[in-house]
């Protein structure tokens, strides 16, 4: 039986995380092609924090309530939906809703729980699946035997592509701001780990590939970081920015991006059409998803909160001390 109401946490007013407060909402109708699915746990990811700072609106239509992956059982079909059924165990991928007891989801955008994951396991892949598959394999053709550098290894989006990156068999670099956090990427399985705040990236990743450069780029950072990857990037190589935490304006020397070739690609996922997420969902249905019991793929979960202290998840995102995925168990 689906109640009529659910507890979600809805943002009071742009501003810190105490804004964050625990509600009474209707259960959401899944709509044509949507399924409702019953969470069982959420992920927290950077741009629910900058929704909640109100820099970054839900797109048009979409739910005010934060959350933008989920994981948990299918209880209501919309419209045409064949696949997933009722009372299948997803994850799903979502533009909003996420913080929420119910949320329904384009079906397009589900995926079956790993058979070695638990459901909060399953809830933490999505986002960050989704992002590093589309920039780092498909926009920007990581192949084995490349080496490939990402910033903020030690973040939910860089743990992910450490995993990805060893198990189609790269070459990982990853940047991280303290000695514990290269340490924890290192065991991870990232090749070099680099702490910014002591070496320059570039000279150690020229010095990591013998003067040759990284083939693709991982950078959530932006700002004078983009200058800096076009020198340590290898001829002929792939930079995907995907977040400018370090600022949105860039001053460029264009030189070395036409001297080796390269190629700057630039994307968010939150905002592209449910078709082309879909799309994504079904590459990483055939070529990722059987890596977690091929390979032991499993995802780094620093932190577990209660749905109703979505606010203490916040400030430890904002706190930069975690390592890996933050997920709230509903």
């Amino acid at each position: 039986m689906i109640p009529q109401t659910m507890t979600a946490v809805e943002i009071r007013e742009p501003g810190p995380p105490q804004v964050l407060r625990a509600v009474e909402r209707p259960v959401p109708q899944p709509g044509p092609g949507e399924v409702l699915i019953q969470v069982a746990a959420a992920g927290v990811n950077r741009p629910d924090v900058m929704q909640r700072k109100g820099i970054y609106p839900p797109p048009p239509g979409v739910t005010d309530i934060p959350g933008l992956e989920v994981a948990g059982q299918v209880v209501g079909l919309g419209e045409g939906v064949h696949d997933p059924a009722l009372g299948a165990r997803v994850c799903a991928l979502v533009a909003g809703g996420g913080y929420a007891q119910y949320v329904s989801a384009p079906a397009v955008q589900c995926l079956p729980v790993p058979a070695p994951l638990s459901l909060e396991e399953a809830a933490v892949l999505p986002e960050t699946f989704f992002t590093v598959w589309l920039n780092v394999f498909e926009r920007s053709r990581l192949k084995a035997g490349e080496t490939l550098l990402v910033h903020g290894g030690s973040s939910g989006i860089g743990t992910t592509a450490i995993l990805l990156g060893k198990a189609f068999d790269a070459r990982v670099i990853i940047t991280a701001g303290t000695a514990q956090k290269c340490t924890a990427c290192r065991e991870l399985g990232a090749d070099v780990a680099i702490n910014y705040r002591e070496v320059d990236f570039v000279e150690a990743t020229l010095r990591a590939t013998d003067g040759r450069g990284a083939d693709v780029v991982l950078d959530m950072v932006g700002g004078d970081y983009l200058a800096r990857n076009t020198v340590a990037a290898a001829v002929e190589g792939r930079i995907a920015l995907i977040a400018t935490q370090g600022g949105n304006k860039s001053e460029l020397d264009l030189r070395p991006l036409m001297i080796k070739r390269l190629t700057i690609s630039a994307s968010t996922l939150r905002a592209q059409p449910i078709s082309n997420k879909g799309r994504i969902a079904a590459a990483l249905r055939e070529n990722v998803w059987p890596l977690f019991e091929k390979r032991g793929l499993k995802p780094i979960i620093y932190a577990r909160f209660p749905l109703a202290d979505a606010a203490g998840a916040h400030q430890l995102m904002e706190s930069d001390t975690h390592i890996g995925k933050i997920v709230l168990l509903v």
